[in-house]
């Protein structure tokens, strides 16, 4: 971690403002030397023990406490942008290996204590995936395996700095799951307040404004790219931007559909899923597209008439036209009528695009 982040992280675990670095307090008698008696020994490491405490009391140094806990009785933080649901064997496989290399978990992780929550006893503020990897130990041979925490004072605001510093270095963290996260804490902890909400986190109030758009894409456009990973800051952002424009949003969205429902024949196919790049270039470019032709849709009553016609589809509506004398009866035309609002649909150019 970067010397800048390693003080703001020191900052965040102090009641107080600390120092840039917090010892864990050992009280250590020197090496005496050889002319010491027992009594003179015995005093120096009495004083060396006052010493020690007084640091402490005076908060010099702070004092660290590490638990050894059972994960199944530490909840995950709901504020934490890291999808826990979606944290995978694969994906915390380099850690898993790191930790039982080591013997155990070396790095603690950051927890608050909770209160009325009878199945809990402390929630992770700091280290999902350390969590997540000891819990799947223990189920998977490693019984022992314990889950090594520091116990931090915090509400939610600096919870969140917490959490969001951690994150910063993650690139299992997607932009998306971050921007989302963002809006989340704009509105809960910082009023809506963006200049403020940037000083606090020491990022750049155009970057989180950027991020902070990207946050708004529906899931309905989210779900035309093969993963929500997919979805990244830089090429995101022009396709937030075009959807704040009320002419072009709706072909858009009904371009959206039309992907999402292509990258879903071919999930069940096993065919590799349309890329990020070609996810954004269709959505972008499907206001440029005309409407094609709809000659299907021009339906004639038995008598082989015209009696139904598609006249024009745009964002104000569908234009159909119902042709006089085509000798088709009024049931005959309902249906004709149905059976057009509903081939319109599947072509994700329908009333409800």
């Amino acid at each position: 971690m970067a010397r800048k982040q390693s003080d703001y992280l020191a900052a965040l675990l102090a009641d107080e403002p600390a120092p840039a670095k917090a010892e864990i307090v050992q009280a250590q008698a020197p090496s005496p030397a050889p002319e010491l008696t027992r009594d003179r020994l015995r005093g120096s490491t009495l004083l060396g023990r006052e010493s020690a405490l007084a640091r402490v009391a005076s908060g010099e140094v702070r004092q660290v406490t590490q638990l050894l806990l059972d994960p199944a009785r530490v909840r995950i933080w709901p504020g934490n942008a890291r999808s826990y649901a979606h944290l995978s064997e694969e994906g915390c496989r380099e850690l898993i290996d790191s930790i039982v290399a080591e013997g155990g978990q070396k790095v603690p992780a950051v927890v608050r204590r909770i209160e009325g929550d009878p199945d809990h006893d402390y929630e992770v503020i700091a280290g999902t995936r350390r969590h997540w990897s000891i819990s799947w130990l223990r189920a998977h041979s490693y019984p022992d395996m314990v889950f090594v925490a520091q116990v931090a004072v915090l509400d939610d605001e600096a919870a969140f700095r917490l959490a969001d510093l951690e994150n910063r270095a993650r690139k299992d963290v997607s932009d998306l799951e971050r921007a989302r996260n963002y809006a989340a804490a704009l509105k809960s902890h910082y009023g809506n307040h963006l200049t403020r909400m940037a000083e606090r986190l020491r990022l750049s109030k155009g970057w989180l404004s950027k991020m902070l758009k990207v946050a708004g894409l529906s899931d309905a456009v989210v779900a035309a790219f093969a993963s929500p990973a997919d979805v990244q800051l830089k090429p995101a952002y022009p396709l937030a931007q075009a959807l704040d424009d009320k002419a072009v949003a709706p072909a858009i969205l009904a371009e959206a559909k039309l992907v999402a429902k292509e990258q879903k024949r071919r999930r069940e196919a096993s065919q590799a899923l349309l890329p990020a790049t070609d996810v954004i270039r269709r959505l972008l470019d499907a206001p440029k597209q005309t409407v094609p032709a709809l000659e299907p849709l021009v339906l004639k009553s038995e008598l082989g008439r015209p009696a139904l016609s598609v006249q024009s589809i745009n964002r104000q509506g569908i234009t159909i036209r119902l042709h006089a004398g085509s000798g088709a009866s009024t049931a005959e035309l309902v249906e004709a009528l149905k059976f057009t609002l509903a081939q319109l649909e599947a072509e994700g150019r329908g009333l409800q695009r």
